[in-house]
């Protein structure tokens, strides 16, 4: 049986480029593409990052009963969701695959898949440097939202808090201080976690 290992983070914990070079390591692992109603950033590609769709695209997927996960945010724009939906692009039978989320959605995808079938992978960084490196990355959109940073970093450290991360029994904490030293454990636990 595969497993899904499951990366989660603060924003601007380089949870993205984690993700990115895990795979370019371990080329076995599978990939599933979220969908969002937040609007398309510059340099991202519609199917890539996310399936980018409308408000209305997301209820019939609802109704239709394929949505498995969904988690709505009060932005400075408006009402953003991202959501899994159960596309066929998950087939635990036959592979491993590698997602990011946050903790509730991990809880939901423990909920539908098993808790057995995930594996957390939880990524941290100093407040300070998190905080700055979102600053940098909005700097470079077209129209930067700094509101939009400060809603989400403050939201964080309610959805990632102690309490949070014992519930959903995150015992391990990975410290993205050093990228490569962080990658590199990350990916040798994921290579011992599919030899099992």
């Amino acid at each position: 049986m595969g497993k899904i290992f499951y990366i989660m983070g603060k924003s601007a914990t380089g949870k993205d480029t984690i993700y990115q070079e895990l795979l370019n390591r371990i080329p076995e692992l599978k990939t599933v593409v979220l969908y969002t109603t937040r609007p398309i950033r510059i340099g991202e590609v519609n199917g890539r990052e996310y399936h980018f769709a409308t408000l209305e695209q997301k209820n019939r997927l609802e109704d239709a009963g394929k949505v498995i996960e969904c988690r709505t945010y009060q932005t400075m724009m408006g009402p953003w969701s991202y959501f899994t939906v159960d596309d066929g692009q998950i087939d635990l039978r036959n592979s491993d695959y590698l997602m990011i989320g946050t903790l509730v959605s991990y809880e939901k995808m423990c909920a539908y898949f098993g808790k057995e079938s995930l594996a957390p992978v939880y990524i941290s960084v100093d407040d300070r440097e998190r905080l700055l490196r979102a600053i940098e990355r909005e700097t470079a959109q077209k129209d930067p939202r700094y509101d939009e940073v400060c809603r989400r970093y403050l939201a964080d450290e309610e959805d990632f808090s102690r309490e949070n991360l014992d519930r959903c029994e995150i015992k391990k904490i990975y410290n993205n201080t050093e990228l490569e030293a962080c990658i590199s454990e990350i990916a040798g636990d994921i290579q011992a976690q599919r030899k099992h």
